[in-house]
């Protein structure tokens, strides 16, 4: 199994380029923590929402990773927090079809559906700090011969 060592970082969002960044950490930091490839792109793709979203709607911002254990269970927690305008309507926002910009509005609510855990914390004028967790699967514990 491998250590932390690589998995644990705080990337700043502020262009485009760090777009790239945050997805190419998230990818290598679950397959670090032994996630598999359908885990590993569900996981970058709910990342990338989430950080594009952090840039283009909050200002910029930055994304921190932590690795996490339940029981046997490894698990990654991504935390991408601004200070942006804030979420007004953070139901609503979640609601498929729901957009603020020029996009298709799957950004929040899309990437809710592709991890585990989510929540949201947002306050108009003062910031919103969006957090995940995905797991990856639970090793089968070995039979003995």
């Amino acid at each position: 199994m491998q250590t932390a060592a690589g998995v644990e970082a705080c990337l700043p969002i502020r262009s485009d380029m760090d777009l790239v960044w945050v997805r190419q950490h998230v990818r290598q930091a679950a397959g670090l923590l032994g996630f598999g490839l359908v885990e590993q792109t569900k996981l970058v793709t709910a990342a990338s929402e989430l950080a594009r979203n952090t840039l283009v709607h909050g200002g910029g911002g930055q994304m921190e990773t932590v690795p996490v254990t339940s029981g046997r269970a490894r698990g990654l927690r991504l935390t991408f927090s601004d200070e942006g305008p804030g979420i007004p309507d953070v139901d609503r926002a979640l609601s498929d079809g729901y957009t603020s910009g020029d996009g298709l509005g799957m950004g929040l609510g899309g990437a809710r559906r592709l991890v585990h855990e989510f929540a949201v914390d947002s306050t108009p004028g003062v910031g919103t700090k969006v957090t995940v967790v995905s797991w990856a699967a639970v090793p089968r514990p070995r039979e003995e011969v």
